[in-house]
Order: C-alpha cells, then structure tokens, then sequence
C-alpha cells in the first residue's frame, strides 16, 4: 500500500485522467500559458479533447511500420491515435535511454549484421527467462545510433520488411522533442505513453530508469500532473517509485492472471495478477496509480480453443475505484484475434477486426492499445454511432 501523501495524490490524478477519458476537463502542460491557451483553443482543451474509447498506437502504429521508430509513431498519428505508446524505455551501457520493445535487439535491429559487434552477443537471464542475443545496456548510445529497425514478426508482417534499415532508434529525449515538433505542426497537443522496461533487471545493474525519466520529464516541463506523457509499466514497484518523483497520470500493466510482476517475484511477494485485479487489490492500485492495462483475456476470457469465454467484472471493478482501463493489445492479423473473428489460416491474413473491436467497446473499456490504429478508429466510429 503506498503512503498517505501517494494516495492523496494518486488520487487527484486519478480523477484528472478519468476525467480526460471520459471527456470532462482537462488542460495541456508542458506548454507556456500562452501556447497552452492557443492550443486549447485549437484542441478543445488538452485531455479533454481525447475522445473515449482512447485509441492507443501500440509502438506507434506496428501493424505498418517497424515499431518504436519515428516512422511508425508518426504514421500512428497520421491515421488518428489519440496518444501514441512513443518508447518502451531501456537504458544504454552510459546511462541513456532509448525506445526499443526489448534490451535484446537481435530481433528488432540489424545488429546481427554489424561484425564489429559479433563479439557482444551472450546469454543472459531476463526475468528469470535465459535469453540470447544483443542487449541495449552493452552498447553505447553512439554504437546503438549505428544500428537500424528492423520488423520484429516478418512472418505476420512481410510488407514491413520493405522498410528494414530505414530509421535509426530513438532516444527518450528525442522523443520528448519529436512531441513538441509535432504538437507545433499538427495544431494539437500529441500525447505519448512510454514504458519503463523490466525495471528491476535494469536496477541490479545500477541503471535505475525511474529517475532517469523523471530527470528528462523535469527537463522537458512534462512532470506535472496534466502532462500529455501518461507513464506505464508492468512492475508496480516502479510505478510506486514514479508516484514519488513526478505527478504524470499512471498505469499499471497486468499479464495473465496467473503470473506474477517481476519486482513481486523479487521481493518475495506471493501475489499473481489475479490477485490484483481483486477488489481489494484494484483500491491498493488505486492509492497510487490513476490507470491500468490489462491484457485483453482478462476483460473476456478464452477458451482453450481461442474463442471468447467470458466477459470478467474487470471494467466494472476497475471503475468503482476510480481507474481506467486500457488494454493491449487489438491487432488485425488472424493469429492476433479470437478464433471466431478470424478469417481463413493465412499468419499474415487479416479477420474480422472491426467485429472484434467491437466486442470490446461494448465492455465498457476506456481506450485500447493497437497495432492499427486506422482501423481502430474507423471500429471507435462506428460504435459511437451505432
């Protein structure tokens, strides 16, 4: 349970960001008085002006574009996200932090074709899980600058091949500043959703990402309880220590029910995400978080077949204590979606998308994250106006 002073203000952010879901105030930050009035005027008024349910670019837009790229964050935006998820963050061997969806690079990068870096690939323990390839805290930030994205899942994605070697990856601060730039030039505040990336893993190493986000959000004007930067991780001992060093809106994510966090397994705390998503665990979250993300199959469940089970009072717990819910992750390939909206075998075949948002909307979940964020939102219209 967090202290008094986190819940108090956990929940004044609480009652921000739901409110910002859900359509009832809100206000742009990072901004000067005056920029931030001109772009309320031209947004509506910062959060208030995200319509509900959120559409979330997962790793930008994913599903076009190699992930955690400028290319891909921008494209999500030119297709309509709301926010967009700019940074999966982990950390570089001097101490920098960069956007990549794993420490281990071999499947996102080109390093494998780099030889001057042959001699950097090992096996190291991730999460308990023995992991083998090229990690981002063994390189420097100059060395990681040398390297290109490329597509992570080449078999579900082949036409994201075409643009392997294109971009380089990102920097956290880079990011920080492609927000500003883009707010400018779209006439709209743009909103991001970083991740801080097995947080413990990374402390043991004495590279603690906390406080190097909270420095570059200090540094930016983004530490502030409105910022447009809602930060998010899987272990809540982070989001625990973010509570205590800025006033960003923030999430806890949650696996399947039957794993445990990370930090939990650390520490020796016996609790799963089942335990979590109790009544009495979504009040705990509530004391010093604003939001979670949940996977999917704990909103409905599945079936050993992959079909839909059953709809989870998930939304409506999550509710009564004031958190919103956004989970991960809709996508539009057959592999990625309930059996029953799948459409032929085909990996890289799309299926009933639309019909699966749709079943998702209808739980009363505030937003989603997604690899295709037109689709998203073409599915969002049609269930307002359905």
């Amino acid at each position: 349970m967090g202290s008094q002073d986190e819940q108090t203000g956990g929940t004044g952010r609480r009652a921000l960001l739901g409110a910002a879901v859900l359509g009832a105030g809100g206000a742009v930050l990072g901004l000067s008085d005056t920029a931030r009035a001109a772009d309320a005027a031209r947004s509506g008024g910062g959060l208030k002006s995200l319509p509900r349910p959120t559409i979330i670019g997962h790793r930008g837009t994913a599903g076009y574009r190699p992930e955690h790229t400028f290319g891909s964050y921008e494209l999500a935006l030119d297709l309509g996200a709301d926010i967009v998820e700019a940074g999966d963050l982990c950390p570089t061997r001097d101490g920098h932090l960069v956007c990549r969806h794993e420490p281990e690079i071999g499947g996102t990068t080109d390093v494998a074709d780099h030889p001057e870096f042959a001699g950097r690939r090992t096996t190291k323990v991730l999460d308990g899980v023995s992991t083998t390839g090229w990690f981002t805290e063994d390189f420097t930030l100059a060395e990681l600058k040398t390297l290109r994205a490329i597509e992570r899942i080449p078999a579900n994605r082949p036409h994201n091949t075409l643009y392997d070697g294109r971009w380089e990856i990102p920097t956290f601060e880079e990011v920080l500043e492609w927000q500003d730039e883009q707010t400018r030039r779209r006439g709209k505040q743009v909103f991001i959703y970083p991740e801080t990336k097995h947080p413990t893993y990374f402390r043991k190493l004495g590279l603690g990402l906390e406080e190097r986000v909270a420095k570059l959000l200090r540094k930016h004007g983004k530490d502030r309880r409105n910022a447009p930067v809602v930060l998010q991780s899987f272990e809540p001992t982070s989001i625990q220590r973010l509570n205590r060093l800025v006033d960003n809106p923030l999430v806890v994510l949650l696996s399947s029910a039957d794993s445990r966090p990370w930090d939990f397994v650390e520490t020796g705390d016996p609790r799963t995400v089942a335990d979590l998503i109790t009544p009495k665990g979504l009040r705990e979250i509530a004391g010093y978080a604003q939001g979670i993300g949940p996977t999917l199959d704990l909103v409905i469940t599945k079936n050993a077949d992959g079909s839909l089970g059953r709809r989870t009072t998930l939304v409506a717990d999550a509710h009564k204590v004031g958190l919103i819910l956004h989970p991960y992750t809709m996508r539009n390939e057959n592999p990625f979606l309930p059996r029953e909206f799948r459409k032929g075998s085909d990996a890289d075949g799309y299926g009933d998308a639309f019909g699966a948002f749709r079943t998702y909307f209808a739980t009363g979940i505030d937003g989603v994250f997604t690899d295709n964020a037109d689709t998203a939102v073409l599915a969002r219209e049609d269930f307002v106006n359905g």
